[in-house]
């Protein structure tokens, strides 16, 4: 089998990781906490480094009774590399993973957070903005001497369109960052609730996902975003959202969870109408694969065609019925049957204007959905997915539709015990003919360019694929 060097170097394009992680380094990380203010012994901070954590003590401090009786489910453990410990420490160590990248066969690697994704997500508005500003602040300064071949993203907090707006003000124009990271939905308490004993909103919350019945409008974050050329990366755990409460099985927990987070999103997003009011606004949806998305397109594809509002007056309209030939059929073949009261066999009114589930998309026909999903909808994929073969199935996909899929190495995480057989694996895709040599240079290259040139045209610029990204958009 070839290592992943020697298959770089069969390649004629480069390799771009479009989500490598890091394993944050606490005691590197601790003076930038201090500096904003915050407490490495306050709860709110405390509750943040577990993860995962349904109370204020965390799974590891529960007796089993305990983890029951709150379904405080279970979160990654041994999650990182142990066995290749020089692999724990290129986590680690931003520098280390620079000077691998060769080893890897990588040639430029965008990195998130492995704790800053828990960051995203604290109550404490002080905390959670203080953390990922603190976090921003040290990956700016790690990075820096690092920019020609790996770039950091900034830690986004959602709970506010104005937050989400200040904090990429600030990690853009501020500390020079151009990638960004944004959480993927914000836990949300009921407002039927809103006078209960507040403990009930850590178990009763709706999740908004920034489109679809959003509690804001948050098209001032895209809006922003757009103006100050970042294109937008979604990458949130689900765990702790039902049915992803296993007290005893992270494996549980874990399989098909980032997937239905993701779709969710993704719907929030398109029904929502955003890829419609934002066309030139790209979102990519890590770590969930791609197959998801294809039934999700595909499922769109067949919704929209039963269900617009053509479809509904022509074929589902109550008024339609022809209670004349009803009334013959029920003496026919229910003549015993007792008769219903009234109101209930009469169906409720539906207001004209909730008719239309698909206004805010602005679809005319079946094929305007291909536009609005494959076009502005990025998914990263990691390397030993087969299944990412499906967003170059152009046979199935309706419309021959191809998805934007993209690798995501998921270096640092248990998924990968062993650096340098990332390229390798995504590249049995090839050997095995599921996708050709054409696919896979869009996969690991074309796709990933588009999507942060077409929002920063000036991206890769200083970069090691500087030259190769140029050609590729002048179309040689």
């Amino acid at each position: 089998m070839a290592a992943s060097s020697e298959i770089r170097r069969r390649l004629h394009h480069p390799v771009i990781d479009i989500d490598g992680h890091m394993a944050e380094h606490l005691p590197t990380l601790a003076p930038y906490f201090e500096r904003e203010g915050l407490s490495l012994d306050h709860p709110s901070f405390r509750r943040m480094v577990p993860p995962y954590g349904g109370t204020d003590r965390s799974w590891h401090d529960q007796t089993p009774e305990e983890r029951v009786a709150t379904r405080t489910p279970r979160g990654p453990w041994w999650s990182a590399p142990a066995r290749r410990t020089i692999d724990l420490a290129t986590a680690l160590f931003p520098p280390l993973l620079h000077e691998r990248l060769d080893e890897i066969g990588i040639d430029f690697g965008v990195v998130y957070p492995s704790l800053g994704l828990v960051f995203l997500h604290t109550d404490d508005d002080e905390y959670r903005r203080g953390a990922c500003r603190a976090l921003n602040r040290a990956n700016a300064e790690t990075f820096a001497p690092l920019a020609d071949r790996l770039t950091p993203v900034a830690a986004i907090p959602m709970h506010t369109p104005d937050e989400a707006v200040a904090e990429l003000e600030y990690a853009v124009t501020h500390l020079g960052f151009k990638a960004v990271l944004c959480a993927g939905y914000v836990q949300r308490p009921f407002d039927a609730l809103a006078d209960k004993d507040p403990e009930v909103s850590r178990y009763a919350f709706w999740l908004d996902q920034f489109g679809l019945d959003s509690a804001y409008d948050y098209d001032p974050v895209w809006a922003r975003a757009q103006e100050l050329g970042v294109s937008i990366a979604f990458h949130s755990g689900f765990i702790g959202m039902t049915p992803y409460r296993s007290p005893s099985s992270y494996v549980f927990n874990h399989l098909s969870m980032l997937a239905e987070g993701q779709q969710s999103l993704a719907k929030s997003l398109f029904l929502g109408g955003v890829t419609r009011r934002f066309p030139h606004m790209n979102f990519v949806f890590l770590e969930g694969g791609v197959a998801w998305a294809a039934a999700l397109y595909s499922d769109l594809v067949g919704h929209w065609e039963k269900r617009n509002l053509r479809a509904l007056r022509a074929h589902l309209d109550p008024a339609l019925i022809d209670r004349e030939l009803m009334l013959g059929m029920m003496l026919r073949f229910a003549p015993d049957a007792p008769r219903l009261r009234g109101d209930l066999a009469r169906r409720p009114v539906e207001a004209e204007d909730t008719l239309d589930e698909w206004a805010a998309c602005g679809i005319e026909r079946a094929e305007d959905i291909k536009g609005l999903f494959t076009e502005r909808f990025y998914f990263g994929c990691e390397a030993d997915d087969p299944l990412t073969s499906m967003a170059f199935n152009t046979a199935v996909n309706p419309f021959g539709a191809e998805l934007k899929a993209m690798m995501g190495s998921d270096i640092a995480h248990w998924d990968v015990p062993d650096v340098t057989e990332v390229l390798v694996e995504a590249y049995e895709m090839v050997e095995h003919g599921w996708i050709d040599e054409d696919a896979f240079e869009r996969f690991l290259f074309t796709n990933p360019a588009h999507f942060y040139t077409d929002t920063n045209p000036a991206f890769f610029k200083g970069t090691a694929v500087e030259a190769d990204v140029d050609r590729l958009l002048a179309g040689d």
